[in-house]
């Protein structure tokens, strides 16, 4: 008798489980189109279009591996649809455009299209410069030690990370234009300069056409007043009013 109730248990359980797998499955998939049209992560340099990335990516890891600033993250089970799938944290590592851009030249699918040949190919998305209450070049404060600390706890193991960080310490005591002076574009007035801020004498940056939304800018601004957009351009942005909210 307690033998035969063990085994009920054990199918009851087994039942049980298969069938909470069945709802999760069936919910992923009823959810899937939906979750891939609100993804909103910055992808790697050559991102096919959401749809096709996904499709096309196999999760293995190759561009994160050889990405010479440690830009790139796989998501994992708390980042959402897409597991395994390398994103770009803006916030805590920028893409830094490199040269030979070899995160496309790693990727075995052309989910990071082979087509991207060069920073100027590149289509992230888009900075914006969304919060200027808080920005210290309009402000006319100096940079402080302080404002640049946050950028220390991201990876810094190689010589070019190391760069970054000495070309950043270079702005200590002096009014801040780092978000356009770092930026790596190819001619970076292209893509971001600063201008006169009339209301407080200061300085703003002002993105333009050829930004492709690496975020570098995002991550070395002391104040975060700048975001990135992911998958917009320049003209959906500025000029259509197109928001990935």
């Amino acid at each position: 008798m307690a033998e035969k109730l063990k085994l009920d248990r054990r199918e009851f359980i087994q039942k049980s489980t298969l069938g909470i797998l069945g709802l999760l499955t069936a919910s992923g998939v009823a959810l899937a189109p939906h979750l891939n049209a609100h993804e909103s992560r910055l992808r790697p340099p050559g991102a096919q279009n959401e749809k096709d990335f996904l499709s096309l990516c196999i999760k293995c890891g190759q561009c994160a591996q050889v990405c010479p600033y440690h830009s790139i993250e796989l998501a994992d089970i708390f980042k959402g649809h897409g597991i395994g799938t390398p994103y770009i944290d803006s916030l805590q590592r920028a893409c830094y455009l490199c040269t030979a851009l070899p995160c496309v030249l790693a990727c075995p699918t052309d989910a990071l299209s082979h087509d991207t040949e060069k920073p100027e190919d590149v289509k992230m998305g888009i900075a914006v410069f969304k919060f200027s209450n808080k920005c210290i070049g309009v402000s006319t404060e100096e940079v402080t030690r302080k404002d640049i600390d946050r950028i220390y706890t991201h990876p810094h193991t190689n010589k070019l990370e190391n760069e970054v960080l000495e070309k950043l310490e270079e702005y200590e005591d002096k009014q801040c234009t780092i978000c356009a002076d770092m930026c790596p574009y190819p001619n970076s007035i292209l893509a971001i300069e600063m201008v006169d801020d009339n209301s407080n004498n200061g300085k703003k940056p002002k993105i333009n056409s050829s930004c492709v939304g690496c975020g570098v800018c995002a991550e070395l601004c002391p104040s975060a007043a700048i975001v990135i957009e992911p998958r917009l351009s320049y003209e959906d942005y500025y000029k259509k009013g197109k928001r990935n909210n």
